[in-house]
């Protein structure tokens, strides 16, 4: 009911209430047999009706308070005071209402049920998208690669236990199976040989109870050919049955079997496989099966039969003949294996003709091993002939050092040696490679470390036009420097005029050219620096001008070139002279209090003076002066110093070059003079500690080596042992070299101990990048990559991706093996760029290359020495330094020269060392 109608019928207080009773409730009344209502007893009534002042909670569209009954029943207890007669018109009006009501409750579900009948079907209607499906169908797809990648990464473990299970499973039944065969096969060859003798035996005929009247002769029935034809095809056939029945005892008598092979030693085993009786025999019996030809003699048959009688020493002595249990190596096991086990049952039941099937199975068996073995043969013969190739390189590089020494004795001492070695090697070469070959590679690798060792020539002629030769006694000339020209207050101005020294002093020079004969100042890093050094020296003169001593830095300026001029040209000369009248001080000195100092003129003496002094190779750097024309007088004055800077350096080179011969002998000498000069009688602090921690450590590693027996002569601590020991703990690290660990008697050696210990970082860091890419590939670690280790030599350690491509370009990686590798990569150059060692392979690698380093330094004869050398390429290669043979050589050699330099001259400080040492060892005791 509205809620209009429902005001309507509110009552009116301004009269008197009055029931509104329906049309139908009146004809309900007036139907009734009784006119009169009457009331039930007031007990009965308190049961049936509720009293008025009851309420009913509240609900929704049911409440009493909001029907037309409730109005209704409401108004007749008003006015009916609670009669029976209102009460049942009530009754018939609440229930009209709860009808109502259930009849609005159901309509509004019906419409609800109709909306969600109308949305359902709108939605099926509405045209669907894929963009849902397809990202539903991608992260299941996703999650399905990664699950799959769990579980082959969980199961990979189990897969590889699986394998080999199976595979020993597979070798076992393939024994049994073997066996079975060779009982069956032995039965049946006793069968066939009773059944043989039965029949060549005669049968003794029956004797008859009753006498005969005549006794007949019995006459063995004998078989005849039909024709000739026949009985040759009978002879042929016995006579190859025969012939094939003594090949195979022949070879059987020999003995090759592979439990016999196993008992043996490997040495045993090679000298046996080598007879020719065992050549002959294999070759026969492989001619008897079809797998050799008829030319038995050949090159390539007794090749074959080489590779055959190799299944017996791969089988028997796997460790020996293999370098590493690679995938080629699995693979060439398994089909000798195969093969023996199809070969074997032909030599048991040699006499019955082996089927078309056998020999056919054999056949194909043989050429599947003949493939592998050629193969793995190739593959392990590169890596040995690149071994041995290097290994007599050195040796002829350790040749030409020492064989122009007469006076030591030293080419004596390793002549014998050597050649012995180098005969080894070139036999060896020759058996591998061929006659030819092992010569042609022999002379192209010597020709190479010949041309690589050789003498830096620079090109061009580095001989200065005015050159002059000096005297025995002469030392190489050194700069003077700008500042002892001036006074004190310009010297103070031009305390910074030069980046860098130009020329090292002379201590410096006798002692680089003690150690390198050849050694020339090198003029790379000035020409390097060139655009520095000339800013810089611009800088400083620009300064020097503006202060209040410009005049005094323009004469000081003018006496030190015409000074460094001076010393470019021979005394006495026409050139000497014109030096010396054109630049006199005094004059320039005039010039510059008058004002009439021209720039102009004396860069135009310059230019025509300078072409008369320079060598040949600096015309370029002379004409380039010459023509530049740049108003700055302070910039082209920077210029000329730094040619005249180059124009000294090829004088000084050239002195060294003339004089070398002369210096060499004064040396040492001239090293001890210097070195007293500067210590004096001062002890040598550094030097003690240093060889005191040196003596220690190698009592520690003597002892390890001896396991206590300080009996054996490997036991024994030397003095050399312990200089070489020290040496090697200086040279090899991968730390700075710190000045206070430094001993002064080494102290001119510390910039070659930083750049060795430099070199020494990149090796161990891209040595151990690549020995675990070879690894993770399966590779040989005896490889060389010497174009990827190139490569890597000049990449920054904060680039690894760089170092996977140079490791890409050449070989292919799946991408959970660069995801490995990288992993590696960047742990590694992690250590380098720290200069630490932390990853177990960096420390492998720098232990192996420390003991390579003193055991080479440390060897006390000469067969020692070159024992060593001439097995470096193979030790370096099996510890995973192959690319690096030649560097590691070089070190050693560099470190060789530094000790005999600095034993010759500081002999008597170490002496006297050595006896302090052992004072304060037995005052200890």
């Amino acid at each position: 009911m509205r809620d209009s109608d429902s005001s309507d019928l509110e009552p009116d207080n301004s009269r008197p209430l009055q029931p509104v009773i329906s049309e139908e409730t009146q004809d309900l009344i007036m139907s009734s047999d009784n006119d009169t209502v009457h009331a039930p007893p007031a007990h009965l009534a308190a049961r049936f009706y509720k009293s008025s002042s009851y309420r009913r909670k509240s609900s929704a569209a049911s409440s009493r308070r909001n029907s037309l009954s409730s109005h209704h029943s409401s108004r007749s207890s008003r006015s009916a005071h609670g009669g029976p007669y209102s009460t049942h018109i009530a009754q018939h009006l609440r229930r009209a209402s709860i009808i109502e009501t259930r009849k609005a409750r159901l309509a509004d579900r019906a419409a609800h049920a109709e909306q969600v009948r109308l949305r359902a079907a709108m939605a099926k209607a509405a045209p669907r998208t894929s963009t849902t499906s397809e990202e539903r169908a991608l992260a299941a797809q996703q999650a399905r690669e990664k699950f799959l990648a769990q579980v082959a990464a969980n199961c990979a473990e189990e897969v590889k236990r699986a394998k080999r299970v199976a595979e020993d499973t597979r070798e076992k039944k393939a024994a049994e199976h073997l066996k079975l065969r060779e009982d069956m096969l032995e039965r049946l060859a006793e069968a066939e040989r009773r059944r043989s003798l039965l029949q060549q035996s005669q049968r003794r005929p029956r004797t008859s109870t009753l006498p005969s009247v005549e006794e007949k002769k019995v006459v063995p029935k004998t078989w005849k050919p039909r024709n000739d034809a026949e009985a040759a095809r009978t002879i042929q056939r016995a006579w190859r049955s025969r012939k094939r029945r003594r090949v195979v005892t022949e070879f059987l008598g020999l003995g090759l079997t592979l439990e016999n092979i196993q008992k043996m030693s490997f040495e045993d085993v090679s000298g046996l496989l080598s007879r020719d009786n065992v050549l002959d025999s294999t070759s026969r019996l492989l001619g008897l099966y079809g797998l050799q030809g008829d030319a038995a003699d050949s090159p390539s048959e007794n090749a074959a039969v080489r590779t055959f009688l190799s299944t017996f020493l791969v089988l028997g002595h796997p460790a020996q003949v293999l370098s590493k249990d690679g995938e080629q190596e699995k693979d060439l096991l398994e089909k000798a294996r195969n093969l023996l086990i199809l070969f074997d049952p032909l030599l048991t039941s040699f006499s019955l003709s082996p089927s078309s099937a056998q020999l056919e199975s054999l056949a194909e068996a043989y050429a599947s091993f003949q493939t592998a073995f050629t193969a793995w043969k190739d593959h392990d013969s590169s890596v040995l002939l690149d071994t041995m190739l290097a290994q007599f390189v050195e040796l002829d590089a350790i040749w030409q050092s020492v064989k122009n020494d007469k006076d030591g004795h030293v080419a004596d001492d390793y002549r014998e040696g050597i050649q012995h070695n180098q005969t080894l090697l070139l036999v060896r070469l020759k058996r591998l490679a061929g006659a030819d070959r092992a010569m042609k590679m022999i002379k192209e690798a010597i020709r190479k470390s010949r041309k690589a060792r050789g003498k830096k020539r620079p090109p061009g002629d580095v001989r200065p036009r005015a050159a002059s030769f000096p005297s025995a006694d002469a030392t190489p000339p050194s700069l003077t420097p700008i500042e002892a020209s001036v006074s004190d207050a310009a010297a103070d101005t031009l305390a910074h005029r030069r980046a860098a020294p130009l020329l090292p002093d002379n201590r410096t020079i006798m002692h680089e050219l003690a150690i390198n004969k050849e050694y020339r100042i090198d003029t790379k890093p000035k020409t390097d620096m060139r655009e520095n050094v000339i800013r810089e020296v611009s800088e400083t003169m620009r300064l020097g001008l503006e202060s209040d001593f410009g005049d005094i830095f323009v004469i000081a300026m003018a006496e030190t070139i015409r000074e460094k001029l001076l010393g470019l040209v021979v005394p006495g000369k026409s050139l000497h002279a014109l030096i010396s009248e054109s630049l006199d001080t005094a004059m320039i000195a005039d010039q510059v209090k008058m004002g009439a100092f021209s720039y102009q003129q004396f860069f135009s003496f310059m230019n025509s003076l300078l072409p008369k002094i320079c060598a040949p190779v600096r015309d370029a750097d002379v004409k380039a002066l010459a023509e530049d024309q740049t108003d700055d007088p302070i910039e082209r004055l920077a210029r000329l110093n730094y040619v005249i800077d180059l124009l000294s350096i090829d004088h000084a080179n050239f002195s060294l070059q003339m004089n070398a011969p002369l210096l060499l002998r004064e040396a040492t000498g001239y090293e001890q003079r210097c070195f007293a000069n500067v210590y004096g009688s001062d002890t040598l602090v550094r030097t003690s500690q240093w060889w005191t921690r040196a003596k220690k450590k190698t009592e520690e590693e003597m002892a390890r080596r001896s396991n206590g027996s300080s009996s054996t002569p490997t036991a024994r601590v030397t003095p050399d042992k312990i200089y070489m020991q020290g040496l090697v703990d200086l040279a090899i690290g991968v730390g700075e070299v710190q000045e206070a660990d430094l001993p002064e008697t080494l102290e001119l050696d510390l910039a070659r101990l930083k750049r060795m210990r430099t070199d020494v970082v990149r090796v161990l860091v891209i040595s151990a990048i690549l020995l675990t890419a070879k690894n993770l590939m399966r590779r040989d670690v005896r490889s060389q990559w010497k174009e990827q280790a190139q490569r890597m030599w000049d990449l920054p350690f904060h680039d690894p991706q760089a170092f996977v491509g140079a490791i890409e370009s050449r070989y292919a990686l799946p991408p959970t093996t660069k995801t490995q590798l990288s992993g590696t990569i960047e742990r590694i150059l992690l250590d380098g760029r720290n200069r630490q060692v932390t990853h177990p392979v960096v420390k492998v690698l720098l232990h192996k290359i420390t003991t390579h380093v003193y055991n080479r330094l440390a060897a006390s004869s000469a067969d020692e020495r070159v024992k060593g050398a001439s097995t470096a390429s193979q030790v370096l290669s099996s510890g995973g330094l192959p690319e690096f043979v030649v560097h590691i050589g070089a070190l050693v050699d560099e470190l060789q020269k530094v000790a005999e330099s600095d034993r010759e001259a500081h002999g008597k400080w170490y002496d006297g060392i050595i006896e302090a040492v052992k004072r304060e060892e037995a005052s200890g005791f």
